[in-house]
């Protein structure tokens, strides 16, 4: 498998590619070619150009969960060429319209207003559809010879709990948002799995945990993406020591993963680097 970083909050120094806030990786296992969240913008486009990578090319887009900074350049991405026979992979509840609370102070009258702010796909369903071959599953799907997508993450782990960010829209009606759509792609390989994540809200932990149990392997080979720790708290003190207890050496934690937090990690195991232009190859 060769993975390429086209989008994170970091590039590679030296290397003059544009980042933000956001995530995608291209990913190449065999003859599969596969794009794995799409970042926030634009700038998806402008790195795979720069990189010789052709929208044309991709056979399948995987989407980690439904949030606008892994999904927002799908409506860039979809005016492209596009592979006739993409396609599209994601849980249910991915293109889901989602809010969140924006908090507007007003400084003469001293109080605050509330608005809510769209952080979901700016395509529906019916236009996603149009790009190619939708298909929306909760269970593991295998999408290339040794590439799975994992469908909803079970939560197994005690440390960590499901949150609620925002609200999403089932049935017409906007409920508590625990983004049970989370999840995370595996690469199997006759040394171990590895890990491919986004954003992992539903537990960098609990992935893992779901990925030995699917493929009955605890070799863990590493881990690359986001982790959603931003505190050095229990959470993260926990899972410093899952990863320790599990012999997780490669960690490319990025994203959403606070300096604060890879530089608790870092301390006890090196970090790789991780930027755009980054290319990992991983037998």
């Amino acid at each position: 498998m060769n993975l390429t970083v086209l989008v994170d909050n970091n590039t590679i120094l030296d290397e003059y590619y544009i980042g933000e806030h956001g995530l995608s990786f291209y990913i190449e296992d065999n003859d599969k070619k596969i794009l794995f969240d799409l970042g926030y913008s634009n700038v998806l486009l402008e790195n795979m150009k720069k990189l010789n990578i052709k929208s044309e090319d991709i056979d399948i887009l995987a989407i980690s969960h439904g949030h606008d900074d892994h999904v927002g350049g799908i409506k860039y991405f979809a005016n492209k060429k596009l592979n006739k026979n993409l396609e599209i992979i994601a849980h249910p509840l991915t293109f889901n319209k989602k809010i969140k609370k924006v908090y507007n102070l007003n400084e003469k009258e001293n109080n605050f207003s509330i608005k809510y702010q769209c952080i979901s796909s700016p395509l529906d369903i019916n236009e996603i559809e149009n790009m190619g071959s939708v298909k929306l599953s909760k269970n593991p799907i295998k999408i290339s010879e040794n590439i799975y997508f994992m469908g909803e993450i079970p939560s197994v782990i005690d440390f960590e709990k499901r949150y609620s960010m925002g609200k999403i829209n089932i049935g017409g009606e906007y409920i508590e948002d625990f983004i049970y759509e989370d999840s995370a792609l595996v690469y199997k390989s006759n040394e171990g799995l590895f890990i491919i994540s986004g954003c992992a809200h539903s537990g960098i932990c609990n992935i893992i945990e779901y990925a030995k149990k699917i493929f009955n392997e605890d070799r863990i080979i590493g881990i690359i993406g986001g982790t959603y720790l931003i505190d050095v708290d229990d959470r993260t003190k926990q899972t410093l020591k899952y990863f320790e207890e599990n012999n997780i050496k490669n960690l490319y934690l990025c994203h959403c993963t606070s300096f604060r937090v890879k530089s608790f990690i870092d301390n006890v195991i090196p970090l790789k680097e991780v930027g755009v232009g980054m290319k990992i190859k991983i037998d």
